[in-house]
C-alpha cells in the first residue's frame, strides 16, 4: 500500500494544497478532494481516469472542491478522448442530496458516457477490491456527520482522520494501526475549535497504539512551530510532518 498527501494544508494556505490523499493498493482511489490537489494529482503521473473510487471524510469546502474540475475533465475525457472507468463517491450522511445536486447543476455532468454510483456510509466496513475499509464516525462539526477512515491491505492498516478532534471514534478508528494521518491544524499552544493540534495528535497516536504518525492538515499558523516536537511530547513513535506530494509505502 502507498499514500500520496496531495495536500497537507487547508483552504487557503500559501505554500500547501488543501486535504485530498491518494491510496494505491490493488485499487487506485482518494481521500478527499480539497482545492489545489488535483493539480499534485496530475504532478504524480498517477491517470486520473483510472480512480474508481473517491472517499470523502465531510464537506466543509477544503475537503471536495476539487471535485468539480476533476468530473468536467472525466466527462470531457469520456465524450472525446477515451473510455473512463465509472465513478463510486463516497461520504457521510448528505452525500447523495450534495452530488445529486451537482450532478443536475453543473452543465454536461448527468450525461457523463460512465456511470456514477454515490453512497452513503456510517460506522461500518466495505471493501474496494481486496482493501477492506472502514468508516467511522469522528468529532469535528455539530452541523455536520464526518468521517475517519481506516484502509487495510495485505497485512497493513492506514488510518485517516479526516477533520476530528480528540474522541473516542477517532481512537478505535486507530486502535494498532501502522500509520495514522491525522488532522494537527493548530500548534499545542495555538489550539482552535473543531481540530486537533499537535499534542493532541501525539495523545490519540500514543493511546491508540500507532506505529507511525503522520501530522498534516495545518493552518499557516502551525508553520510557525515545531509541531513535531509538541506531538513529540505524548507520543513515543516515529511522527513525520506531512508535505504535499510526500509518498509513503506501508
Amino acid at each position: 500500500m502507498r499514500l500520496t498527501i496531495l495536500g497537507s494544508g487547508t483552504n487557503v494556505h500559501p505554500t500547501r494544497a488543501a486535504a485530498g490523499y491518494l491510496v494505491r493498493t490493488d485499487r487506485i482511489f482518494l481521500m478527499d478532494f480539497g482545492p489545489r490537489t488535483l493539480m499534485n494529482l496530475i504532478k504524480t503521473g498517477v491517470d486520473r481516469h483510472r480512480i474508481t473510487h473517491i472517499l470523502f471524510s465531510h464537506f466543509h469546502a477544503d475537503h471536495f472542491a476539487d471535485f468539480i474540475p476533476f468530473f468536467f475533465d472525466a466527462v470531457y475525457h469520456a465524450k472525446h478522448v477515451g473510455r473512463r472507468s465509472d465513478l463510486t463517491i463516497i461520504g457521510p450522511r448528505g452525500t447523495k442530496r450534495l452530488f445529486g445536486v451537482v450532478l443536475k447543476t453543473f452543465p454536461g455532468f448527468e450525461t457523463a458516457p460512465f456511470r456514477t454510483t454515490i453512497r452513503e456510509v456510517t460506522d461500518r466496513s466495505f471493501r474496494i477490491g481486496q482493501t477492506r475499509i472502514l468508516a467511522h464516525t469522528v468529532a469535528h462539526s455539530p452541523r455536520l456527520h464526518c468521517l475517519g477512515y481506516r484502509v487495510c491491505y495485505g497485512k497493513k492498516t492506514l488510518v485517516y482522520s479526516g477533520d476530528a478532534m480528540y474522541c473516542a471514534g477517532l481512537l478505535a478508528l486507530c486502535r494498532n494501526a501502522d500509520m495514522a494521518v491525522l488532522d494537527c491544524s493548530f500548534p499545542e499552544t495555538r489550539p482552535g475549535a473543531g481540530h486537533m493540534h499537535a499534542g493532541d495528535c501525539g495523545r490519540v497516536a500514543q493511546e491508540a497504539g500507532v506505529k507511525r504518525l503522520i501530522l498534516s492538515h495545518f493552518y499557516p499558523i502551525a508553520e510557525h512551530y515545531d509541531v513535531e516536537r509538541q506531538a513529540g511530547r505524548r507520543f513515543d513513535g516515529r511522527i513525520t510532518v506531512g508535505r504535499d506530494l510526500m509518498t509513503v509505502r506501508l
